[in-house]
């Protein structure tokens, strides 16, 4: 076990000496890039802290060109908390959708053919690319439980999860084995099992005591019928040790972020708020000012459509309870005519009020507003 607190985490602390308090919320800077965004506007919305992708940033720019800045905090002109994925789902997507036949064995997965042969990707060579990238957490190399999983391929999946577990914690404590606790990254271990209940316990029970310093909600958290899949998170939760840091992996909805914060858990990441803001898609809370914002309330935010023609005169903001750039110095009206004549500075705008609003629910969140 790996124990950086004693007692139930309230803060998270960087390789770069930050303290920062839980909970925490990391948007995707999937290739070291939120997009249309530099690391200077993500500042300005007081985010602190991005989640990179490991398969991507393997691929390009490579491992060798981020060693040679130190890391990838560096490479990115980066200078809040970094954390990073497995590049598990990414390989997972790939190879479940290919030709090549047994792609995922105990000893990792096969990434392609070559002409020397199948090229594995292990459990020790993602601990190897995240350690490279130098991220304040890394997280184990799991096995993706498909929401369509019979009980014997769960099993399966729990089984490979656990077998890549070990290795990932041995391959890390190798690597850490003679360094201060405050000079090495958290390491996460994610719980598979799908929509079964035995299969999620047993998953979070034998990976605690592989041990780590947290674990993830693995897989896909939704039920067959759209709602959320609170249950697994509850099971995950009541088999956890209380110093423990809990992470929803890739679970970024505004209302089920607060409903996982109420119940204990304390990171977050996920595309949603920059994906949404280039879809037209922006948050805004049901209030009117930042110091009314009540997440209490069933509805406590909306969604806001910022091309529509009822706009296109508008002289409001689009929030009143956002400091942001856009809700600070532009109208309704000038974000839809950017919109409207497809202008990047649109996607721009859209994407720094919806990280804004993020790190306002965050800050509402451990001001313990809504416990």
């Amino acid at each position: 076990m790996l124990p950086k607190h004693k007692t139930t985490p309230k803060y998270f602390q960087t390789l770069t000496g930050k303290k920062l308090p839980l909970p925490l919320f990391f948007p995707d800077a999937t290739r070291a890039v939120v997009k249309s965004l530099d690391s200077l506007d993500i500042e300005n919305t007081k985010t602190p802290g991005v989640l990179v992708n490991t398969y991507h940033l393997i691929d390009q720019p490579g491992k060798s060109t981020i060693k040679s800045f130190g890391g990838i905090r560096k490479y990115m002109n980066w200078n809040g908390a970094c954390i990073s994925d497995s590049g598990g789902f990414q390989i997972m997507s790939i190879v479940k959708s290919s030709n090549i036949p047994n792609p995922i064995t105990d000893r990792g997965v096969v990434v392609r053919s070559t002409k020397k042969g199948r090229q594995i990707f292990t459990p020790t060579d993602s601990i190897d690319l995240q350690i490279s990238l130098k991220t304040d957490l890394i997280v184990v190399l799991d096995d993706f439980t498909p929401s369509n999983a019979t009980l014997l391929q769960a099993r399966d999946t729990v089984e490979r999860t656990i077998t890549w577990a070990k290795c990932c914690k041995t391959q890390f404590e190798n690597y850490f084995r003679n360094s201060e606790p405050k000079k090495r990254p958290y390491l996460i271990g994610v719980v598979q099992g799908g929509s079964y209940p035995k299969l999620r316990q047993e998953c979070t029970q034998r990976l605690v005591e592989i041990g780590f310093d947290g674990l993830g909600y693995g897989g896909w958290p939704i039920n067959s019928d759209g709602s959320f899949d609170y249950k697994s998170a509850q099971i995950i939760k009541k088999n956890t040790p209380p110093n423990y840091l809990l992470y929803g992996l890739g679970i970024g909805k505004p209302d089920e972020i607060v409903n996982l914060v109420k119940s204990g858990w304390h990171i977050f990441d996920c595309v949603l708020p920059s994906r949404d803001a280039r879809h037209k898609r922006l948050y805004t809370f049901n209030s009117n000012s930042i110091e009314k914002i009540d997440l209490s309330k069933d509805k406590f935010y909306s969604y806001y459509t910022p091309d529509k023609n009822i706009y296109y005169k508008d002289k409001r903001p689009v929030s009143f309870a956002c400091d942001c750039p856009l809700c600070k110095n532009f109208s309704r009206a000038y974000l839809c005519h950017l919109f409207k004549i497809g202008d990047f500075t649109a996607g721009r705008l859209a994407t720094i009020h919806n990280l804004r609003f993020y790190s306002i629910l965050m800050e509402k969140l451990q001001s313990h507003n809504v416990l």
